[in-house]
């Protein structure tokens, strides 16, 4: 009898064109995470206050979101080369652009189109993938792809940070440049999938409906992440705790280890094998996060928000595009993804404000609220989905 231990071994994963997808994604999550730490103070160097700096921040944002589900759309519609590359184009032109930015209101505009590539060169890469993984193997494939984005964050942004110290802002760019030239290299050769068309009419939806659950699933889980990216630092100081830049470097490694692991798990176990211990870890992270007062405590925490990040993103996203037709497929990547980029958005507004109203401790015990929603959302499409199989 073919088991599915079996049935996974015989269908290979690390195929040319899987390799060449996963150094795309991870020259192009390079140029991006370099940006990150260094945009806010380019902002301040060309005259615009720290609100100004959150302003172009958000700008960056608006466009990813606006830009996902149009980009989803046009992936099925029109194919994946095309959409792709002119994504990472748009996301090449405005890299480069940074070296000549006169003044804050331009930068703004300039970020506000450099979302337009990031949103849709993402969206692509992550529906590229997803073409070529094989089914059986989704969500190991989508968990080794995801760590190209992990090894960028473990490196870039402090890379960033110290070109910009020791060189100045243009060597950055600069630097930036070259790993998206890399990126669009590599993406050059990929045989890509062209999805027929779904012949039914011009009617085509940009959400994909099949997606919708793990995506609003995603969404709770980066609501946790928003108090991580935004807040964690100016927490760590009032707590009076340096080195905070090591949380995110523990977080990292553990996001490498756990995420292949999780992958597999989810595709021989079933997605609740995953995404279940993923959220309790989410929980016990946020949980210890607020009782933290060293920084041992900061990073344990890391380590455990790591393995619960490392189990529900891959599983959640596997979820989202495993049965879904490969003409629906760019949809099914746009709706995931913004899940997780409204997220991380509403996360960063409600913990400012709780910060304001009662400090930051309290951020990481309300936090716990919507990882207990996710974790309720969860085992509520997971049962549905098991009735189905036995009625």
């Amino acid at each position: 009898m073919q088991t599915v231990t079996d049935k996974v071994a015989r269908e290979p994963l690390w195929t040319r064109d899987f390799v060449l997808i996963s150094l795309a994604n991870l020259f192009i999550f390079l140029g991006f995470q370099m940006l990150m730490p260094v945009i806010p103070v380019y902002a301040t160097a060309l005259g615009g206050s720290e609100a100004w700096a959150g302003v172009v921040a958000g700008s960056f944002t608006l466009s990813v979101v606006l830009m996902r589900p149009v980009a989803g759309n046009l992936l099925d519609k029109q194919g994946r080369r095309g959409v792709y590359l002119i994504g990472l184009l748009i996301f090449l032109l405005c890299t480069v652009a940074y070296h000549w930015v006169p003044s804050i209101l331009t930068l703004l505009a300039l970020r506000f189109l450099h979302g337009f590539g990031w949103g849709t060169s993402s969206t692509a890469s992550n529906t590229i993938a997803s073409d070529i993984i094989p089914k059986s193997r989704m969500g190991e494939g989508m968990g080794y792809f995801g760590l190209t984005g992990t090894l960028a964050m473990a490196v870039a942004p402090a890379l960033g940070l110290e070109l910009m110290s020791g060189y100045g802002f243009n060597t950055v760019f600069t630097a930036a440049t070259v790993f998206v030239v890399l990126a669009v290299l590599v993406a050059l050769p990929i045989n890509y999938l062209k999805p027929k068309s779904n012949s039914r009419g011009g009617k085509t939806a940009i959400i994909e409906k099949g997606a919708l659950t793990p995506g609003i699933i995603m969404l709770f889980v980066t609501i946790t992440y928003g108090s991580i990216v935004t807040f964690l630092a100016l927490y760590a100081a009032h707590r009076q705790v340096e080195n905070i830049g090591l949380f995110f470097t523990v977080y990292a490694l553990s996001l490498l280890v756990c995420r292949p692991i999780f992958g597999r798990l989810a595709d021989s176990k079933g997605y609740a094998s995953a995404v279940l211990p993923g959220l309790l870890a989410v929980f016990a992270a946020m949980l210890i996060l607020f009782f933290a007062h060293s920084l041992f405590a900061f990073l344990v925490a890391g380590f455990i928000y790591g393995i619960g990040f490392g189990g529900t993103q891959p599983a959640l996203q596997a979820m989202a595009v495993r049965n879904i037709d490969p003409s629906r497929r760019g949809a099914a990547n746009a709706t995931f993804f913004l899940g997780f980029d409204i997220g991380i958005g509403i996360g960063s507004i409600v913990w400012g404000l709780i910060a304001e109203a009662m400090g930051y401790q309290y951020i990481y015990l309300f936090a716990l609220i919507p990882t207990l929603i996710a974790f309720v959302l969860f085992l509520n499409a997971y049962r549905q989905v098991s009735c189905q199989k036995t009625s």
